[in-house]
């Protein structure tokens, strides 16, 4: 035990180590670059711990990109029609809650290939969201809500950071403690491991699957919705640009730990930071191509998955329907 606590105390003083290297050789603000980490880390790391329940419970939705894009441009209608921000946020959480509803009845009722279900949600997105827009503001790629209905960060001397990405650190921690320490948590893993058993002790697994389709559908909604109103101020219609698959290789990466998800979430949201910093900060993004840089989150997300996916476990009852006897 004091050889992992060693190993991990000695890992994460190397990373920090690291950071203030790119930070100082690059003439980056660590102050900057931790504050877009945050924000790029929020909508990952809640459809990342959304999703990491989920399939503890035996669904897999791979369509967190198309809930993502969904959710963004609701919650962007909702707040301009209440002239609230915080509608808004309320408006993609409960429109991601009614996707996840749908995909948990379609894969638990329907026994439908969830797969399949996960990937239409995404094709369905992609055409949805252009045309949403256009029928409604009149434009097809972009809309910029008025600055009112935005989101502003928490005024904290220190840094600017999103009441939402504190939502998100504190769900990850009660996450974890829900899985691994309340009874609803040994029902959710009893039905991804050996729902048989679940069903015996008269615990119905279909109830137990519902709700964390639903929990899953509600955390990436918020995810969404968060991205044009507390992050980037407005919406394109390829706002998620492939985050919903980043939070699926944070969740697999983390073997379906909700808080383990998170630390990865960090992780990618910090790469994406450093890109979006780079990009921005003169005197580097002269010197390096725009492109190029724009490729770092994605590269991380390949390195860090191709490190660690071998050595995780899945339930044993992942992606298979369970029907009573």
């Amino acid at each position: 035990m004091k050889v992992k606590v060693s190993t991990k105390i000695l890992l994460a003083f190397i990373v920090l180590g690291v950071v203030l290297v790119i930070t100082e050789v690059l003439g980056l603000s660590p102050i900057a670059l931790l504050e877009a980490a945050l924000l790029a880390m929020t909508p990952l790391a809640l459809a990342a711990m959304g999703e990491s329940i989920n399939q503890k419970a035996g669904l897999v939705n791979i369509g967190l990109e198309g809930i993502f894009l969904i959710t963004a441009v609701a919650g962007v209608y909702g707040a301009v029609e209440a002239n609230n921000g915080m509608v808004g946020l309320l408006f993609g959480v409960i429109i991601g809650a009614l996707i996840g509803l749908l995909f948990g009845v379609l894969s638990v009722y329907g026994r439908a290939d969830q797969i399949i279900v996960g990937i239409g949600i995404n094709v369905f997105a992609i055409g949805f969201v252009p045309y949403f827009m256009m029928s409604t503001w009149g434009f097809p790629g972009i809309y910029i809500p008025p600055k009112e209905v935005l989101v502003p960060p928490l005024p904290i001397p220190v840094m600017r950071i999103s009441g939402i990405t504190l939502l998100a650190i504190t769900l990850g921690i009660l996450l974890h403690l829900m899985l691994h320490k309340t009874p609803l948590g040994l029902r959710i893993l009893a039905a991804g491991e050996t729902p048989e058993a679940l069903d015996v002790a008269g615990i119905r697994v279909d109830y137990v699957r519902i709700f964390t389709a639903i929990l899953s559908g509600a955390l990436t909604g918020l995810g969404g919705a968060f991205m044009p109103l507390c992050w980037f101020g407005g919406i394109v219609k390829e706002i998620s640009a492939g985050r919903g698959f980043i939070a699926l290789a944070c969740l697999v990466s983390a073997g379906l730990e909700p808080l383990l998800a998170m630390s990865f979430a960090f992780i990618f949201g910090f790469a994406e930071g450093l890109a979006y910093t780079v990009a921005v900060t003169p005197g580097i993004k002269e010197a390096i191509p725009y492109h190029l840089v724009l490729m770092i989150p994605y590269i991380t997300t390949l390195a860090v998955v191709t490190a660690f996916i071998g050595k995780r476990r899945f339930p044993k009852a992942i992606g298979t329907p369970y029907t009573r006897e």
